[in-house]
């Protein structure tokens, strides 16, 4: 009888508490959903899993840096500069205006091979500036935010690009066992992250650094090694959602993917993953990136102007990282 009292009252309230915005998100959406009935339409939940699978990517590999309680800043405009450039090697032969006249179309796969590789140069110099120059994540992510945006603007001159061969942006459109293959990729990442995380040495070094640095460096954790592969992995899936990203768009330009490391950020803190380290999992973070896009999706249906969109996402953000902080020193 005790049991059953704890599961109905203090247990279920603290349930609630903990997972306010997801119940109100979830609620919002049930009523947006009986007003509009199209809101549950099977091409418009499609294309809101579509714009989940390319969030989701960029979460999952900002994930590791939160629960080592760091951060990256560099989300957003590394994943526009790999859509930039997976645009300027994915442009069809003879296209107007194309960046580079004489470059052959290249193949989709080396397409991906070449901005992945190209990022994972920017995340090794991430983990280098955090991990032995000793500079905070904020600040060392910030501060190459600008240098990235610096770099795309001066390479693209601040042109859009598109004209890209059909073979690269099919993957917007294609399906695999009528399943979109968008889904299908990011799926295929989450099941490698889930792996990581949970059965691997790396996994288990993470969450230790997370939980306490200084125990985990007397444990025989290598600090610097873990914290170098955390931001070489998360700039390699900020890569492939850039490269997604240009796809489903057809083009790109210097300001795609502007902000999205907000948006990921927030969805990891609603799924679970605690911004003072160490907490985290795979599937908290899918529901997290699902709910931050009913919630963005929920509010076109019921016409609010774009601009108070950003109002609504900013406070949702400040209470979810209030809510994480609140966890954490309840638990002190």
């Amino acid at each position: 009888m005790e049991a059953t009292k704890k599961v109905t009252g203090k247990s279920v309230k603290k349930w609630l508490g903990n997972n306010a915005i997801i119940v109100l998100m979830l609620a919002v959406s049930l009523i947006v959903g009986i007003i509009h009935p199209n809101f549950f339409a099977l091409a418009n939940i499609i294309n809101l899993f579509k714009n989940v699978s390319i969030r989701y990517i960029i979460a999952l590999g900002i994930s590791g840096c939160l629960i080592t309680t760091g951060n990256d800043l560099s989300a957003g405009r590394l994943a526009g500069f790999a859509a930039c450039l997976a645009c300027i090697f994915a442009q069809t032969e003879g296209a107007a205006g194309k960046f580079y006249p004489n470059m052959p179309t290249l193949p989709t796969p080396v397409v991906f091979i070449l901005v992945i590789a190209i990022c994972a140069i920017v995340g090794l110099c991430n983990g280098l500036v955090v991990s032995y120059l000793k500079v905070q994540p904020f600040i060392a992510t910030l501060g190459m935010q600008q240098v990235v945006y610096g770099i795309c603007l001066v390479y693209t001159g601040g042109t859009p690009i598109g004209s890209l061969n059909k073979d690269f942006t099919s993957l917007a459109s294609d399906t695999i066992l009528g399943i979109p293959v968008l889904i299908v990729i990011a799926l295929i990442v989450a099941v490698c992250f889930w792996f990581l995380y949970n059965k691997t040495r790396h996994g288990k070094y993470m969450y230790a650094i997370g939980g306490n640095e200084a125990a985990a460096e007397v444990a025989g954790v290598n600090v610097y090694a873990t914290k170098i592969r955390i931001y070489i992995l998360a700039s390699c899936m900020f890569g492939l959602a850039g490269c997604l990203l240009a796809a489903k768009s057809g083009g790109a330009s210097v300001n795609t993917a502007q902000g999205y490391e907000l948006d990921a950020i927030a969805a990891s803190t609603i799924g679970g993953v605690s911004t003072t380290g160490g907490v985290g999992t795979v599937p908290g973070i899918l529901v997290g990136v699902l709910v931050f896009e009913l919630m963005k999706v929920a509010l076109q249906f019921m016409n609010v102007n774009s601009s108070y969109t950003y109002i609504v996402q900013g406070l949702v953000i400040i209470v979810a990282v209030a809510i994480d902080i609140r966890k954490y020193l309840a638990k002190k």
